[in-house]
C-alpha cells in the first residue's frame, strides 16, 4: 500500500472545488418507501412477460436490440427498437435503484433524508463532474500543491525507510507518519511548521544516507514541503492517508 500527503483543502474558502463538494446532488438510501415519487428508476420487464410478448421472436428481439440471451431481466433503457419499446412498456414497473435527487425534494424533507444517508452515500456536484473539468479546476486552483495536480500527491510506500532516517535525525513528525495514516490524524498549524523544520533538518542530512536515498526520498521531501507551506499560506490541516 502507498500513503498519501493531501490537505484539508476544505477548510479554506480559496479551494475551487469548496462549493461543489458542499452541495449534495443525490444520496442513496436502503428503502425509499414513502419517498417514491423523487426517487430515479428504471423501467423494467421481467424476463417471463417479455417472452410471452415476443414468444417465438425471442431470439430476433435479443439480435436486433444487442441484449445478452442470459439476461434475468429486460430494462427498456437498453431496448434499441422504438417498436419494441412500445410492447414492453405495456407490462413494465419501475425498479427503484435507491437514489434520490435532491433537486426534486421540498426543502422540508431533504433534512429528514440527508439524516438517513450514510457519508458514503452521498454524491456531490464535485463527483457529478467529469475527468476533464476536474483537472481543469485543479489545475487553477491556489490550493493545487502538487504542480497542478492537484491537492493530493504521493509520499511513498507503507514500508518507506524515510520515517527511520527522520527517527534517526530526531524528526518526530515525519517519524510518525505512518502511524498518522492509522490514527487519521490531521496536523494543525504549529505541527505543520515544525514539520517544514525536519524537512530542513531532512535535506541536510539525506545525503549521509548515500546518493540512493537522496534519489529516492528528495522528491518526497520537496512535496511534503510544497504541501506543509501551501497549509500554512492557506490555513488548512495537513494529513496522511
Amino acid at each position: 500500500m502507498s500513503i498519501s500527503i493531501a490537505i484539508c483543502e476544505l477548510d479554506s474558502d480559496e479551494a475551487l472545488c469548496k462549493k461543489a463538494k458542499n452541495s449534495i446532488i443525490k444520496v442513496y438510501l436502503n428503502s425509499v418507501k414513502g419517498l417514491e415519487e423523487y426517487a430515479e428508476y428504471d423501467d423494467v420487464v421481467t424476463l417471463e412477460d417479455a417472452k410471452r410478448i415476443f414468444e417465438k421472436d425471442w431470439e430476433n428481439f435479443l439480435r436486433r436490440n444487442r441484449i445478452n440471451n442470459d439476461v434475468d431481466e429486460v430494462y427498456i433503457s437498453n431496448v434499441k427498437n422504438e417498436a419494441d419499446v412500445k410492447r414492453l412498456a405495456t407490462v413494465a414497473f419501475k425498479k427503484y435503484t435507491g437514489w434520490i435527487n435532491l433537486g426534486r425534494v421540498p426543502e422540508d424533507l431533504k433534512k429528514n433524508i440527508l439524516s438517513e444517508a450514510a457519508s458514503e452515500n452521498r454524491l456531490t456536484e464535485w463527483d457529478m463532474l467529469g475527468f476533464d473539468e476536474l483537472n481543469e479546476t485543479c489545475g487553477r486552483c491556489p490550493l493545487s500543491w502538487d504542480s497542478g495536480r492537484g491537492c493530493i500527491g504521493t509520499f511513498g510506500p507503507d514500508n518507506s525507510m524515510l520515517p527511520d532516517i527522520a527517527r534517526k535525525y530526531g524528526c518526530q513528525i515525519i517519524a510518525s507518519i505512518p502511524d498518522f495514516v492509522k490514527e487519521g490524524k490531521k496536523l494543525k498549524k504549529e505541527e505543520i511548521e515544525h514539520l517544514i523544520m525536519e524537512i530542513s533538518v531532512l535535506k541536510e542530512k539525506l545525503p549521509k544516507e548515500g546518493k540512493m536515498a537522496v534519489r529516492r526520498y528528495g522528491g518526497v521531501l520537496e512535496r511534503l514541503e510544497a504541501a506543509s507551506r501551501t497549509s500554512l499560506k492557506y490555513n488548512t490541516r495537513l494529513y496522511f492517508v
